[in-house]
């Protein structure tokens, strides 16, 4: 347990660029208050010049923290997690606001990447703030020591560096690095709470230059991309060399360098090869890299930002985005163009990524030669860099799969392809071995990592022999589900596991776990087991795949629909799946759902029934059939009216039709959710469903979830009805949908498509308002989704976005 006396209730975040809005708004999301702070301008602008503001306004001092923090909350970046998250925020300026700075427990610093900007700052903060104040720098890379030195003794004793990768939201790793004064409380209290608050995994560096991450990283990618242009490859080739099939994210490298910003990736090359003008992590600017990074940097070709850099983006001619990829000795981007490679077309279906690298290490080819070369130049660069950055190699493989999203980390993929196999081979080909591993082949420890009586133990070079992973919140498996679960029951789309202590755990399988006929058998054999045990207190229904679920089998749907000779029809199926719902819905012992990432249609309806809902706060949750020309058909249109509509016309003389024109719109515009956070903003999820940041610890939650409701002498719900609008209802939506079709907001079938939802949320032949039983709506929803997948139109777009992933408006 951490023992040190701070508890964090407010946060300063000094500098509102890119990332310290960014931190702002995660910081919000967690639920802290936030002052943000920016230097105040120093010329007017054009429009203030035009309203006669001066200088001493306050609308202009605060300008520039505004204006950002505006900035990200128009993007579509998805900072927030839910909208009212930045009401957490207070802007202001560090000449008028800066002794607000004494009243917060924490002041991150955030400014320009420069050591004696970041100094100054600090020697001003030490002047006014209060013993214990928690202070951390976002720097990428400058000295910690550096930084802080000159301070007093209690700031250096609470100073660390915190680093956020970009974006905050999203990137999984926080490093942590202290100073040489820093106590041990603080270190373990940003291991521990900052990093689960903020559902961050820690990683300890050493104070060493762009520390464990970035110095890997960069030093990668600049030699990828030096490598590709000494060697006459096409930045199309590299990255489709480079990316998943490697273990990489798919930006492989060149994409990922725009994404980035060559702007950034000069600033922390430039920076690195000042300290250490020898290491591949600084830009060698008289290298044929250095040398094109140079001339596009000052063609402000720097990525992203500004819409070109190694790609273009253009749009063409139907409207698509298209990005066209740099000529190196041109230096002009050119029209994409196909890439193939005969080793990549014999080892694309491989699965595991040990395999698909030995299998392809071992070919003769152009792409099997980059991979070959660019692993033996990662393997050398971090064997050589491990004893000087890191205290473990288990921290420099979580840095780089946390920050650079590997599947891997180096080490970890050293030892999928044998490190002994491999050292021979590396050093013909030119590349260094660091001592201490050759000295660990030597003596028979035949890898970085071994499994020893249950534990995974990591090779330590001072010792020479194994220890246990350090015991750090971020690097221990709190998931234990995945060691300690049982098999049940299971077929080739789902598994019933027991997971101990009278919980059960239905995991969903098929491809993009989709939920089909199998699927629904195994729900029905998961409830039975549940019901027909005295020592089962309830399920989980999640998994640990990429994503909750995709929904429907709908192509599975569509060929049920066109044959006639299939053992289940359509109609049939969609009775099997109410009726699974609605049994979870009323089961006498608690069902939770366990949602994250994408959670669609008919997944959607499962956690729309489920007792308790414990989703991940990276949860994308949406009724999304309407955009394939179908209804939602398990319950999700009864539930839909159940917690938009019901609570309201429980009042006296309330009225209906703003309520059920808030449902229609959610289902009919496809409304998928932002966050988990967004998700219990529009009540897809309940004011009583709990919200995880560390996804790792999500099934879990949800069991203790179920232990939880379990304990509290759990009670299904009392059944309900659903109040419908009627004749006059229906006639209001199917105005306002001829009103959006004549406007061309919508296309004719999404006309057709949007009376049949109207006709269900309005009761369907009923004439006046009234209470209705759920399964009437049931029945009307099977009705309508039965009719509309018979329909060539509505074929035509599952078939379109089955095939493109979007959506098409015919």
């Amino acid at each position: 347990m951490c023992k040190y006396r701070n508890i964090v209730r407010k946060v300063a975040v000094v500098g509102s660029g890119t990332m310290g809005t960014g931190i702002a708004a995660l910081l919000s999301g967690a639920g802290f208050p936030v002052l943000l702070l920016d230097i105040v301008p120093s010329e007017l602008t054009d429009k203030e010049r035009e309203l006669g503001l001066s200088l001493e306004d306050s609308t202009v001092r605060n300008r520039i923290v505004n204006d950002n923090l505006l900035k990200i909350q128009q993007s579509n970046a998805g900072v927030f997690y839910a909208k009212h998250d930045v009401e957490l925020i207070t802007t202001g300026n560090l000449e008028d606001d800066f002794d607000q700075l004494a009243s917060v427990d924490w002041v991150i610093e955030a400014i320009v990447e420069n050591i004696e900007v970041k100094r100054n700052f600090f020697a001003a903060l030490d002047n006014i703030r209060p013993l214990r104040q928690i202070v951390s720098t976002n720097t990428s890379g400058l000295p910690i020591n550096e930084l802080s030195r000159g301070r007093s003794d209690d700031f250096r004793q609470n100073f660390l560096g915190a680093h956020f990768f970009n974006p905050p939201r999203y990137m999984e790793l926080l490093e942590i690095i202290p100073g040489v004064d820093t106590t041990v409380e603080l270190v373990e209290f940003f291991c521990t709470y900052i990093s689960k608050r903020l559902g961050k995994k820690s990683v300890l560096c050493k104070d060493t230059p762009s520390f464990i991450a970035n110095r890997i990283g960069l030093a990668n990618n600049f030699w990828r991309i030096g490598y590709a242009i000494e060697n006459g490859y096409t930045i199309e080739e590299v990255d489709s060399i480079a990316g998943t099939l490697m273990g990489y994210p798919s930006t492989a490298v060149f994409r990922l360098m725009d994404l980035v910003g060559l702007d950034v990736a000069c600033m922390i090359g430039s920076n690195i090869n000042q300290v250490l003008p020898s290491d591949a992590a600084g830009i060698k600017y008289d290298s044929p890299f250095g040398r094109i990074v140079t001339a596009l940097v000052e063609r402000n070709w720097i990525g992203n930002k500004t819409k070109i850099g190694f790609y273009k983006q253009v749009l063409a001619d139907d409207g698509t985005k298209q990005f066209w990829p740099l000529d190196f000795e041109s230096m002009e981007h050119s029209g994409p163009s196909s890439v193939y490679f005969k080793s990549i077309n014999a080892i694309r279906k491989i699965d595991n990524l040990g395999d698909r690298l030995r299998t392809w290490i071992n070919y003769k080819d152009r792409a099997s030669d980059y991979v070959w070369n660019t692993l033996a130049f990662l393997f050398s660069y971090v064997s050589a860099r491990a004893e000087e950055i890191s205290n473990d190699l288990s921290s420099i493989d979580d840095a780089m799969r946390w920050g650079y999203m590997m599947a891997a980390g180096p080490f970890e993929i050293w030892d999928m392809l044998g490190v002994a196999d491999t050292i021979g081979r590396m050093e013909t080909d030119g590349y260094t071995v660091a001592p201490w591993v050759k000295k660990m082949v030597h003596d028979e420890n035949t890898g970085f990592y071994r499994n020893r009586d249950g534990y995974k133990e990591q090779y330590d070079w001072k010792t020479c022999g194994y220890v246990s992973l350090p015991l750090m919140y971020s690097s221990i498996n709190v998931n234990i589900i995945s060691e300690d679960r049982v098999k049940l029951d299971g077929n080739e789309d789902a598994t019933l596991f027991d997971t101990g202590d009278g919980v059960l755990q239905l995991e969903f399988h098929s491809k993009a776990n989709t939920i089909g006929q199998e699927v629904i058998n195994m729900t029905q054999a998961a409830l039975n087991y549940m019901d027909d045990s005295s020592k089962i207190l309830g399920l989980i229904i999640g998994n640990q795949g990429k994503m909750f679920s995709a929904g429907a089998n709908i192509d599975s749907l569509v060929r049920m629909s066109r044959n006639d000779e299939n053992d289940i029809s359509v109609n049939q199926f969609i009775i099997g799946f109410q009726n699974i719902l609605q049994q979870i819905r009323y089961s006498t012992k608690p069902v939770v759902a366990a949602p994250f990432n994408i959670t669609f249609g008919g997944a959607a309806e499962i956690v729309l029934a489920s007792s308790r809902v414990v989703a991940h706060v990276e949860m994308r949750m949406g009724l999304v059939e309407v955009g394939v020309g179908l209804v939602p058909a398990g319950g999700g249109c009864k539930e839909i009216l159940r917690r938009f509509v019901n609570p309201h016309m429980l009042v006296p003389n309330a009225d209906h039709i703003p309520f059920v024109r808030n449902a229609f719109e959610t289902i009919f515009s496809s409304k998928v959710t932002n966050s988990a956070y967004d998700a219990k903003a529009i009540r897809f999820i309940g004011l009583d469903d709990r919200i995880v940041v560390d996804k790792d610890r999500l099934l879990e939650e949800a069991k203790s979830e179920v232990l939880h409701l379990s304990k509290s002498n759990y009670a299904p719900p009392r059944f309900e009805k659903i109040y419908v609008g009627g004749r006059d209802m229906f006639a209001l939506i199917r105005t306002d949908l001829y009103q959006m079709c004549e406007a061309n907001h919508i296309t004719s079938y999404d006309l057709v498509v949007g009376e049949k939802l109207g006709w269900i949320l309005s009761g369907g032949d009923i004439s006046v308002s009234q209470w209705v039983d759920e399964q009437y709506i049931l029945d009307l929803e099977r009705l309508v989704f039965s009719e509309l997948i018979g329909l060539e139109k509505t074929v035509d777009r599952i078939d379109y976005t089955l095939k493109t992933g979007k959506r098409l408006k015919n």
